[in-house]
C-alpha cells in the first residue's frame, strides 16, 4: 500500500509540475509562414466559370493551416486540404471529392518564395494504383490579394489535365 501511494504521490507531482508549461510554439518555415499568410476567404472561377470560394483557417496552436474549397452545388464540391510540418518537410494532405486523399511534399523553397510546389508522394483510399487522383500542386504568389493555384491530376500513370484558379482575397 505504501509502496502505491508513493507511485501515486510521483505520478501527482510529475503531473503539477508540467501543468503550468505553456505548450511550445509550433515548428514553422518560410514557406509554411508564407501559407499562413493566406489565412481568410478568397474567390476565384473555373475554366467554365463555376464560382470557387476558398477559405484559410489555422488550427492545432498554429501547426496546421486548413484550406476548404467550396464549388458547385452547396457540399457536393467542398474538399479539405491540410497543409503542416513532417520534420523539416513541408506536407499537404488532400481530401478529395473523389474520394481519395493524396499526400504531397513540398520541394525545398530557398530566397523570396513566389511559388510553392508540392508533388505526389502517396495516397490514402486509392485502388488502383493508376485511378485519377491530384498529383501535383503549384501555389503562385502574386501579391497579398492575388495568387493561383494550378492542379494536376494524373490519371493510368500520366497527366491527365491541370485545372488553373485564379484566386482574390475577398
Amino acid at each position: 500500500m505504501k509502496v502505491l501511494t508513493l507511485v501515486a504521490s510521483l505520478f501527482l507531482s510529475a503531473a503539477l509540475l508540467f501543468a503550468d508549461e505553456k505548450p511550445k510554439a509550433p515548428k514553422s518555415s518560410p514557406a509554411f509562414d508564407k501559407l499562413k499568410a493566406l489565412v481568410g476567404e478568397w474567390q476565384a472561377k473555373t475554366k467554365d466559370g463555376q464560382d470557387v470560394k476558398t477559405f484559410y483557417k489555422l488550427v492545432s496552436n498554429g501547426s496546421a493551416l486548413v484550406e476548404t474549397l467550396e464549388m458547385g452545388k452547396k457540399g457536393e464540391g467542398t474538399m479539405v486540404t491540410v497543409y503542416h510540418h513532417d520534420g523539416n518537410n513541408l506536407m499537404m494532405t488532400h481530401y478529395c471529392s473523389a474520394n481519395n486523399q493524396p499526400r504531397m511534399k513540398a520541394q525545398p523553397a530557398a530566397g523570396e518564395i513566389k511559388s510553392l510546389v508540392f508533388s505526389y508522394v502517396d495516397a490514402t483510399n486509392l485502388a488502383p494504383p493508376d485511378s485519377g487522383h491530384m498529383h501535383k500542386l503549384v501555389i503562385t504568389f502574386q501579391d497579398e490579394k492575388h495568387m493561383t493555384q494550378e492542379w494536376t491530376w494524373r490519371e493510368y500513370g500520366k497527366d491527365a489535365f491541370t485545372e488553373l484558379f485564379e484566386y482574390k482575397r475577398k
